[in-house]
């Protein structure tokens, strides 16, 4: 795991520990809110860095304030407001509205010290947009969002970059909360489109009715042969590596007698599971593996340097050990147990590749 996502998920228990005896904005604030811009990197006690109750004078309106301001070079560049732990932030989102324009700030952040909702400019220029390109919560942490909070760090912050993909991302993430919310409950227009394709008849409402738990069904069955298709080809990929190695070998007999190494049909197994997993971040032609008479390694480009991890599969005990700092190590009583640690894996992945 990454020293970042470390202190991520460290904060994140913290916060669910103690949100329910918070109670102010100002308890919001010191006990959440600034030591997550200090995780950022950011001096949360250099008023030139992180200013608060920064005024941004709207119309002819002045000494309008907004919570925090983090600068740059004496100008700012985030705007931050801040509420109470158990305010909802829908009621809101437009007095950071008003602040937003009369600053050089391109973007803003508006928060409850659970959840972080971004926004800037993408819909009309030194105007923000009504809705975020981007929220994080910080009681639910997924991988995709640590990479883009990432890029919020004082050490990494780059505007023009962020303000680039923060279109991606902002339609990304409505297409993903969409395609979510038809997984879960089909609408009526989203039935009617398939049946447009599929069903000859007239579209009556006891016929869409009628064919809503079919499409339902029809999805889901969709996405697990999907999956099915994914690990299978990696299975083919693997045992077609396997055969190559082979034939470069006089026998496989031979080798074994030469270096007493057998690889097994569960290691094989392992391999494919892990390699599956972290596919999903770098080429799988750069996974490979190394079997050897005390463990069996999965590494990155062929180097011993990128181990991924270990797996000792063979004998009563079962394990994965991770190539972190404290070299985890978890039992397991199957192979397919492995799927458990989708996470580690990519966070192993993503420290190897920076």
């Amino acid at each position: 795991m990454s020293d970042f996502k470390e202190k991520l998920v460290s904060l994140s228990k913290r916060v669910s520990k103690i949100q329910d005896s918070i109670s102010t904005e100002e308890a919001t604030k010191t006990s959440v809110i600034m030591p997550f811009f200090q995780l950022l990197g950011y001096d949360v006690f250099n008023p030139e860095e992180f200013t608060p109750e920064y005024v941004a004078d709207v119309g002819i309106k002045k000494g309008e304030k907004v919570d925090y301001a983090i600068m740059n070079e004496g100008r700012p560049v985030i705007l931050i407001e801040a509420k109470s732990i158990n305010e909802n932030l829908n009621r809101h989102d437009s007095q950071l509205f008003r602040y937003f324009g009369t600053t050089s700030a391109k973007f803003s952040i508006l928060t409850n010290g659970i959840l972080y909702r971004f926004f800037t400019d993408l819909d009309e220029q030194n105007k923000m947009d009504d809705s975020p390109f981007f929220e994080f919560n910080i009681l639910d942490i997924k991988d995709s969002h640590v990479n883009e909070l990432a890029k919020f760090k004082k050490e990494s912050f780059d505007l023009e970059n962020i303000f680039n993909t923060a279109s991606e991302l902002k339609y990304t993430n409505n297409i993903k909360a969409f395609l979510y919310e038809i997984w879960d409950d089909p609408t009526e227009d989203f039935v009617t489109y398939i049946l447009d394709h599929v069903y000859q008849g007239r579209k009556t409402k006891n016929v869409i009715n009628q064919f809503t738990p079919i499409i339902k069904k029809s999805l889901k069955q969709f996405i697990n042969e999907l999956v099915n298709e994914k690990l299978s080809a990696a299975l083919n990929s693997t045992y077609a590596e396997n055969s190559q190695e082979e034939q470069q070998k006089d026998t496989q007999e031979e080798q074994e007698l030469d270096d007493g190494i057998i690889t097994t049909e569960e290691e094989i197994q392992g391999y494919t599971i892990v390699k599956l997993i972290i596919s999903e971040k770098v080429d799988e032609e750069r996974i490979f593996y190394r079997d050897n008479k005390s463990y069996f390694n999965i590494l990155l480009d062929d180097s011993i340097r990128k181990w991924v991890c270990r797996l000792k599969l063979d004998g009563n005990r079962k394990y994965v050990q991770f190539n972190d700092t404290n070299k985890t190590t978890y039992n397991i009583e199957k192979v397919s147990e492995l799927t458990h640690f989708k996470n580690e894996f990519l966070d192993i992945v993503n420290k190897l590749e920076n």
